[in-house]
């Protein structure tokens, strides 16, 4: 069994490390921080969801792909709020806070902390851990999907922008049209940088319904 999981180990270690992302990364660190950075530049190319002086918060930033992202596209005079259960290296333009989403105390004393201010766009790249077993992981993600859907309704301004990572699963379309319902546009994207055998998906909704 050890060398089976060791062996498994070595084909992934081998796989990544000839992923041309990965190895963008590899080459400037301080710059990508992860291959997340490219899966929303992709998206930025097709959907302009960043604009100057924007407010936005980003969930499950570390170690800062999207907020590195987002900083370089908002401007000096935008703000990034973060937050991530991992620590995260400082970014220009990001406030980071470090604890669970889950933990409503946290995010609502963080919340309160700056004033509850309405933001322009609510981003999340969470994922929960993934067992490989669906009767197990779709639960928590549908569960995680709703909680970050929940903070547009204190949080989001009208006609703001709402960006999640999600999974195919047989609850998509469920999730799907319950945001349709309080967005004007609503789309489901696939950049180039997620992995072709990777169930993840993202939803991107215009124009919140407030």
């Amino acid at each position: 069994m050890i060398y089976k999981k060791n062996k498994k180990s070595r084909l992934w270690l081998k796989k990544n490390f000839k992923d041309f992302y990965i190895k963008k990364v590899k080459k400037n660190i301080n710059k990508f921080r992860s291959r997340s950075w490219f899966k929303l530049e992709q998206i930025e190319i097709i959907d302009k969801i960043f604009k100057k002086n924007m407010i936005l918060i980003d969930l499950g930033s570390s170690p800062g792909g999207w907020s590195s992202f987002a900083s370089s596209k908002i401007g000096n005079k935008g703000k990034i709020i973060a937050f991530d259960i991992l620590p995260m290296n400082f970014i220009k333009n990001v406030n980071f806070y470090q604890g669970n989403i889950y933990d409503s105390i946290f995010v609502n004393r963080i919340l309160k902390k700056i004033n509850k201010i309405k933001v322009d766009m609510i981003m999340s790249d969470l994922s929960p851990n993934i067992s490989g077993i669906k009767e197990i992981d779709i639960p928590h993600i549908i569960r995680l999907n709703e909680l970050v859907l929940n903070l547009c309704y204190s949080y989001l301004r009208n006609n703001g922008i709402f960006l999640i990572k999600t999974f195919q699963c047989k609850e998509f379309n469920k999730y799907y049209n319950k945001i349709n319902s309080i967005f004007k546009v609503v789309k489901v994207r696939k950049p180039n940088a997620s992995r072709s055998q990777s169930s993840e998906i993202y939803i991107v909704a215009k124009g919140y319904k407030n």
